[in-house]
């Protein structure tokens, strides 16, 4: 079935890549500038994605967006975003929803966009780990906790899903600026800590216990 696509992006680096993507896709494209999304929204109600390209004030537009989508329509939302925003991203709640970073491959663009439009078995029970009151959804990148979505960022989550991944397994400091901020990380290592301190906060009493300090050494997830 023929699906329908709202592109927004105001860089001709991203219009062209995407519409290379689009193109081997079984779409109908609407393409326009930020300014022009409600429009498009309005004259294409069923449309089943927006691609929307966030450079500036990030939040505020990814919510704005996101508003926009629950009252014109009911489709998914892929942002293409800048790296040095991650550690304050935080992906919409109210839509189906994923990103990629500013530079991604073509390939995985068209991976990302497929997921959305073509979800197939992105239900399936590998997809969610469940501790506790707690279920993280692998495929969408969002936490909830007793059904409420917690309000994390992009490293927030990141770091959470990592550690709950690898349970029983203590990481230095470094070893997880690695492994979740990347090897291009040049910031202190106690950024982890202040991760975990907010983690914890949102977890809650009962749920944080799990996340424990190794004095001397780091961190680890408790099963």
């Amino acid at each position: 079935m023929r699906k329908t696509v709202i592109f927004v992006a105001d860089s001709l680096d991203n219009a062209y890549k995407f519409q290379r993507v689009l193109a081997g896709m079984d779409v109908e494209i609407a393409a326009g500038s930020s300014l022009q999304l409600k429009k498009l929204l309005t004259q294409h109600p069923s449309c089943d994605l927006v691609i929307f390209e966030a450079n500036e004030d990030v939040a505020n537009r990814v919510a704005s967006v996101e508003a926009m989508i629950v009252e014109h329509a009911n489709a998914s939302l892929l942002v293409i975003v800048s790296e040095d925003v991650l550690n304050e991203f935080r992906l919409p709640v109210q839509v189906k929803s994923d990103f990629v970073v500013q530079g991604a491959k073509e390939a995985e663009c068209g991976a990302r966009i497929r997921s959305l439009l073509w979800p197939g078995n992105e239900g399936s029970a590998t997809d969610f780990l469940s501790i506790d009151t707690m279920t993280i959804n692998l495929a969408t990148y969002q936490v909830t906790v007793g059904g409420i979505p917690l309000d994390l960022t992009y490293l927030e989550y990141a770091l959470l899903a990592f550690l709950v991944t690898h349970p029983g397994r203590t990481y230095s400091r470094d070893a997880l600026l690695q492994r979740v901020w990347g090897f291009d990380y040049y910031g202190g290592s106690r950024t982890v800590d202040v991760h975990v301190r907010r983690i914890r906060a949102k977890l809650g009493p009962e749920l944080s216990q799990h996340l424990e300090t190794v004095r001397g050494v780091g961190y680890l997830w408790s099963a």
